[in-house]
């Protein structure tokens, strides 16, 4: 079941791009429509997609204006066609034309994140593996776009780096210089230092680096950059004594073959760093 993100989350960021958007207010609108027109507003999608973002649009509406009624049709992580009725809004013209491009570039991002993940999720179908994100998300959005991975079926890594160890290249540099066993032991240390909560994982760019890992116990090997026979080998190598993760060149097209290899987990930056915003729109209807 999908958690909602907590409003003490939404509201502070959405406060942050209004006051960003129209920190004098908005000239345009103050200028030209009379301040008691009202109109209806429906948010409408021009193509297919997963929506995310849902409470975001309704709350850069109700932020600007508590007056505005947002009526939201469909939910966070449900699938839409082109030309759903995705949400309403009734209130004051001059209001609903200031937050909407607010309202909807939260909800275009998130959902073009959503339906990208989707995507990948689908291409795994069957197998063991799942999809992850990583942590190349916007600078001050990451809860946001963690959050439309999971309304698109995925699932969150670490969310930061004091969740849990994670050894990348640049840390194994420092300690290839004294040899694998120095590396197996001070991952031996480290257990010893840290809470037993907490996870370990260790990434590898070769199949001879696996072993000194296999003896450090480590949670989870991150096989990155693999090819898909040397995938296969590493799944059969560690076979279930760490949960295997696959990283690196992760694309809709190779990510198919890459769970086929057995591993238990696919990470992908593309799914928050190199997504496309989905194609949203607000139709207005005056009254």
């Amino acid at each position: 079941m999908l958690t909602p993100l907590p409003q003490s989350t939404i509201d502070p960021i959405v406060r942050m791009a209004l006051a960003e958007d129209a920190p004098w207010g908005d000239i345009t609108s103050q200028t030209l429509v009379p301040p008691d027109a009202q109109a209806v507003a429906h948010l409408v999608p021009r193509e297919p997609g997963v929506l995310s973002g849902s409470r975001l649009f309704a709350a850069a509406m109700t932020l600007t204006d508590p007056t505005l009624v947002v009526t939201l049709h469909i939910e966070d992580g449900t699938t839409f066609e082109t030309g759903a009725l995705l949400a309403t809004i009734q209130g004051s013209a001059r209001s609903i034309l200031q937050a909407e491009r607010v309202a909807l570039n939260f909800t275009q991002r998130l959902s073009g994140i959503a339906t990208l993940t989707a995507r990948f999720v689908a291409q795994t179908a069957g197998t063991r593996a799942r999809i992850v994100d990583t942590r190349k998300t916007t600078p001050g959005l990451r809860a946001l776009e963690r959050y439309a991975v999971r309304c698109g079926g995925g699932n969150n890594h670490r969310f930061s780096l004091s969740d849990a160890i994670l050894a990348k290249d640049n840390h194994l540099a420092v300690l290839a210089r004294q040899g694998p066993a120095a590396l197996t032991q001070a991952l031996l240390d480290a257990r010893t230092r840290i809470p037993h909560t907490t996870h370990i994982e260790v990434e590898v760019d070769r199949l001879d680096q696996i072993d000194a890992l296999l003896a450090a116990k480590v949670d989870t090997i991150m096989l990155d950059n693999f090819s898909l026979e040397d995938m296969r080998t590493g799944v059969a190598h560690i076979a279930g004594r760490a949960l295997v993760e696959a990283s690196g060149n992760v694309t809709l097209e190779r990510v198919a073959a890459i769970a086929a290899t057995g591993v238990d987990l696919i990470s992908s930056g593309a799914l928050t760093h190199s997504v496309r915003s989905l194609d949203l729109g607000l139709d207005f209807q005056t009254t």
